[in-house]
This record gives C-alpha cells, structure tokens and sequence, in this order.
C-alpha cells in the first residue's frame, strides 16, 4: 500500500458490504494505525481484505471517501451517512414587512441554487433547538419567531417577564432592532449558492503530475477522471443537495487558488 493520499476499505466475508471505510494523504501509515488501535480491533478482526483507491491529493480522498460511505453503507462508519431530507431556516419578508424564520426542506426547495437559507439540520426538532438556542444567546423573542404563541392572551411572551427576551413583544424595543439581532444571528450559519453556472472541474495533481479532475456541479460531487474529456462524460444531474460535499468544497476550496474548469 503506498504512502500517499487516498481511500481505503476494510472488507469482511460480504463482497458488498465493507466493514469500514477511511481516507488519508498517508495510506499506509494510516491502515496502519488501525491494526494497532484498540478501538478498531473488533472489525479489524473480522477483515479479511484491504483495499484502496489512490487520489492526487486529500481533496480526492475526502470527496471519494463521502461517496463511497453513502454509496456502500459500511457498517462501522457512524458519520458519512446519507441524510435523506436537510432542514434550513429561510428568512422571508412577512406582509406586515418583518422578517419571518420559515423552516423549509430539501424535498420542496433546492438548497444548491436558494439564497437567503440558512443552516443544515439533519431534521425540524434539530432545526428549532438551534434557533431556540439562537434565541436564548441573543435575546431573541420566541413568539415573533413562531416557536411559541402569546403568553396568558397578552401580547408579551414569557421569556419577556423573566428577561430573557429582549421585549418587542411588549414594545420594550422596535421590531427593526429585533429582527437586525436576527439577521446578525444567523448570518454565521448562512448557506452559499452554488457559484458556478454549470458544472466545474476541480484539477488536482500529485507530486509527479498525475491529475484527476474531480466532477462538481450544485455542491455535488459526480466523480473524477483522468481528462477533461472523460471528466465532461460525468456531468449530469446532480442527484440532490449534499450535506458533505458541501462542506468539504464551501469552506473557500471553489475560490482560494483552486484550479477549476468550466465542464457545460
């Protein structure tokens, strides 16, 4: 197994069932590791095969190694899994011109092309304690951010009488500088919009000049190949929003110094 960047898979008595699957820039080393870790120990056992797939670099091997987890559904591998509906928080303009949270999901909007979303949460429950959280840190009023009605049929939540509110439920202060704390909340969880018109090509190489160019389109990953040519056959449909994907390539990856092609 050589010392480079890539994907390796540990294979029991089931040829379509890995046992676990991991990636590293050092391969060796990092198979390695795992057949010296007590943690690791009880499906290192039941291997019988070791396998692995070169990348030109750990960008590869974090898009593949996302892939294949889904793709395969090893069954030591406890993140990585498909999240079949995300949930983010969409701030709308409600008729009476303030700002309205509304909860959508992947099954109704497209979370690739949707500006003004914010968030990714795995399900609602998870979607309203981050806001409730939200609203705890900055004084934010649960009933304007309907996730609780009027207290007792007065105007005032309950958060507002032990102070936990900043009051705009009782007039305490102006709607504007409620929803400004609002926006500036969830400003650090905002989603990006894909910023490509189609489908790109992320070129990476290794050290002695193999490339792959690893196929992109909405914050998808489709696969890699070896040309441009090849990589072009592989534009497609993206096959839905990718929670993992995104957050490999939408941390700068796609605009500081990334050597991209246009594939449409």
């Amino acid at each position: 197994m050589p010392e480079s960047p890539g994907v390796y898979l540990f294979w029991g008595r089931s040829a379509t069932l890995p046992l676990y699957i991991g990636k590293s820039i050092h391969l060796r080393s990092r198979v390695l590791s795992h057949l010296r870790d007590p943690d690791s120990a009880r499906w290192v056992a039941q291997s019988l095969r070791i396998e692995h797939r070169r990348t030109p670099g750990e960008v590869g091997a974090l898009l593949l190694e996302a892939a294949l987890v889904k793709q395969l559904q090893p069954l030591h591998n406890q993140r990585l899994r498909r999240v079949r509906h995300l949930h983010a928080w969409r701030l709308a303009n409600g008729a009476d011109g303030t700002d309205r949270p509304e909860l959508v999901d992947t099954t109704r909007v497209d979370f690739a092309t949707t500006p003004h979303l914010h968030g990714l949460f795995a399900s609602r429950h998870a979607a309203q304690g981050a806001l409730r959280a939200m609203a705890d840190e900055h004084r934010l009023c649960l009933q304007r951010l309907g996730l609780e009605r009027a207290w007792r049929g007065s105007g005032a939540c309950f958060r507002a009488s032990i102070g936990r509110c900043g009051g705009v439920c009782a007039g305490g202060e102006t709607p504007a500088a409620h929803d400004a704390r609002l926006r500036a909340a969830l400003a650090a969880l905002r989603l990006l919009v894909w910023p490509h018109p189609g489908a790109v090509g992320l070129i990476e190489r290794d050290e002695t000049g193999w490339q792959q160019v690893h196929v992109l389109r909405h914050w998808c990953y489709l696969g890699s190949a070896d040309t441009l040519d090849a990589a072009r056959a592989l534009d497609r449909s993206a096959p839905g929003f990718d929670m993992d994907s995104y957050r490999i390539l939408s941390g700068g990856l796609l605009r500081d110094g990334a050597e991209l092609v246009a594939l449409a």
